[in-house]
Order: C-alpha cells, then sequence, then structure tokens
C-alpha cells in the first residue's frame, strides 16, 4: 500500500476539496489534518485519535478507511502481548481447556454477611417467642395488642449504570460484558450528549479525562494518564484496567 497521507492527499486532491471544507465536514482541525498527509504523528494527540481521525478522514474521501487504520497499526504500532505469546504457550492453554467461572470475592462477602443476618433474625425472634408466649392478640387487664417486626433486606443490585460528560474533546470506546460495542471508538466534544449505558458489566476506553463521570449515581474521579484510560464497571465496584485489558474499538 502507499504512504498513508500521500493516498489521503491525492485523493482529496481529485476530489478538488480544500483542508477547511474536510475541517468543517469531518470536525477534525486543519493542523492535525495537514499533520496526517505530512505523516507527522508525533503532532497528533495520540494513537488512539491517529486511528479516529484515520478512519473519519477515509470515509468522507470515500477509502478504505480500514485498510489506512490498519496499514497504520502494522507500520507504527507494536504487536500487543497476547499476539507475541508462542504458539506453545497457546496450544498448552487450549489442552488445559475452559475453567469455570470464578467466583468474585464481593459474592463471597456478600453470603456471608446475609447469613449472619439471617443467624441474628433468627435468633432474635426465638428471643421474643420466649418472652411473649402470645406475640398476637391482647395480654389480660393491660389491652395491650403486640405485632410481629419483620426485617426486610434490601436486593443487591445486577446491573451497573454509566453517566459520561464531556469536558474537552474525548475518545471514548465502551462494550458491555458480552463484548457488544456501546459506544463504538467516538470522539465526544463539550456539550455533546452522549448516551447512558446499563448493564451486568461494562468495559472503558477513554483517549484522556476530559470528562466527569457517574456511576449508579454517584461521582468518580478520572486520574489524568498520558496514555488511554481503562475501567471495568460491576455491580459490585469498579476498577481501572491495564492497558493489554482496554477494550479497543477499532
Amino acid at each position: 500500500m502507499a504512504e498513508i497521507g500521500s493516498t489521503l492527499r491525492e485523493a482529496r486532491m481529485r476530489a478538488r476539496i480544500d483542508i477547511g471544507e474536510v475541517e468543517s465536514r469531518t470536525k477534525i482541525r486543519a493542523k492535525y489534518l495537514h499533520a496526517i498527509e505530512n505523516e507527522d504523528w508525533e503532532l497528533l494527540p495520540g494513537p488512539v485519535y491517529v486511528k479516529s481521525f484515520l478512519r473519519t478522514y477515509g470515509d468522507y474521501l470515500g477509502l478504505d478507511s480500514r485498510a489506512l487504520v490498519d496499514e497504520y497499526k502494522r507500520r507504527y504500532e507494536r504487536p500487543s502481548d497476547h499476539d507475541m505469546r508462542p504458539m506453545a504457550t497457546l496450544s498448552h492453554e487450549r489442552e488445559r481447556g475452559p475453567r469455570g467461572p470464578r467466583v468474585p470475592p464481593w459474592a463471597i462477602i456478600g453470603v456471608v454477611l446475609i447469613g449472619v443476618a439471617v443467624a441474628l433474625y433468627v435468633i432474635g425472634t426465638a428471643g421474643n417467642k420466649s418472652k411473649n408466649p402470645t406475640p398476637t392478640g391482647t395480654q389480660a387487664g393491660t389491652g395491650t395488642t403486640h405485632h410481629r417486626t419483620h426485617t426486610h433486606h434490601a436486593a443487591k443490585p445486577t446491573t451497573v449504570k454509566l453517566q459520561l460528560v464531556p469536558t474537552a474533546p474525548v475518545y471514548i470506546c465502551l462494550v458491555d460484558g458480552t463484548g457488544k460495542k456501546l459506544i463504538p471508538g467516538q470522539i465526544f466534544n463539550p456539550g455533546q450528549p452522549i448516551p447512558t449505558a446499563t448493564a451486568s458489566k461494562l468495559l472503558l476506553t477513554l483517549g484522556n479525562a476530559s470528562v466527569r463521570m457517574r456511576v449508579n449515581g454517584a461521582h468518580v474521579n478520572v486520574a489524568p494518564s498520558s496514555s488511554s484510560i481503562g475501567y471495568l464497571f460491576e455491580p459490585g465496584g469498579h476498577r481501572m484496567l491495564p492497558a493489554a485489558k482496554q477494550p479497543r474499538c477499532v
């Protein structure tokens, strides 16, 4: 394949489109478009933005944007840890067969807490019965009626709700626990609404920390980073993901 930048530049010139029109239609700044055509990748915000810009620019010019992104990855990105693993390791993992689902620690803790609460309730109920042989009805001479008090346990949540609000241009890739793309790798600008997502499990990749985030209605601080930022959200809590486990929508 020819050079990425020259391919885009020649397609734009054949269509007689100037950089200003491309900037207006794609919302990509002119300085970034010039950097792409000159392949000055260090002038762009980062690899995540580069691939998003290439896809948007290529689609606008009617080119094969997937081929452009693949060519960029082949030339400028290192293979992931998964791709570099030796075949012997992969075959050994296949021979071991699939493992059963692992029970998360929060589930074990929840079961223990529920068991303790039930035991305390049973002990308290037995004590009340021994003190009051007639739990219902009216005691002689007092006219006092006793009613049973039932303890209700709040059900644990089974889903997690994620709300995002951009404070500056930010790239977002969001998938659920089955790998379905809920936000398929898109750049959002301030004031642009981001769909609220609800699922039993969510995996998120951010291009930068320019976003306000709420999980199940609670505010979560997004830590700034020089590279992409990843999160795993589950009903029992959330944690950050290393780069190798962050979802990729490209």
